[in-house]
């Protein structure tokens, strides 16, 4: 089994053992594929201006994985060209809660009436603007700018009430 990835114009990539490097116009992305299962079955090379990723192996998960890297090369090329943006929404209907952004800190202030800040943290470089009742997540890496938005929105979840009545939170937009 082989992928093969055409890389980009643009982009310059380098890549020792299982250690990938990827410059772009936005930045610089960096990513270790090793894992001690699958270090002896998959070759991940650069040849030109491609990235060939190849097993001998009939395993079904090492063909996973060979198509789990390719993913996170392609979304890597994405990030660098394109970035990635996540729009969120502040909703309350009981008590309005604001935001500040300290540093690397989210602070979330005055949630359903709380006295202290709930407070959740920025994921690698991703810069978090907030605009009104709406927040936005830029970056160029993929699974920085999910994780701080999927941090958000699991910091303002609401127990032990009826989700019915309690429709505050901080939500994803489509």
């Amino acid at each position: 089994m082989e992928k093969t990835i055409v890389i980009p114009e643009n982009m310059e990539v380098s890549i020792e053992k299982f250690k990938t490097t990827v410059k772009g116009p936005k930045g610089t992305l960096e990513r270790d594929f090793y894992s001690p299962l699958f270090k002896k079955d998959i070759v991940l090379k650069k040849d030109g201006k491609q990235i060939i990723i190849s097993t001998d192996s009939k395993r079904k998960k090492v063909g996973a994985m060979i198509g789990t890297i390719e993913s996170h090369i392609k979304n890597m090329f994405e990030g660098l060209t394109s970035g990635y943006t996540i729009k969120m929404k502040m909703v309350y209907m009981h008590f309005p809660f604001t935001i500040k952004i300290e540093g690397k800190d989210i602070l979330i202030n005055n949630f359903l009436g709380e006295k202290k800040p709930r407070k959740t943290t920025i994921v690698g470089d991703c810069k978090v603007e907030v605009k009104g009742d709406e927040i936005i997540v830029t970056g160029i890496n993929k699974e920085d700018v999910g994780q701080t938005s999927a941090n958000m929105e699991i910091i303002t979840k609401i127990k032990n009430r009826d989700r019915r009545v309690f429709q505050d939170g901080i939500f994803r937009l489509k």
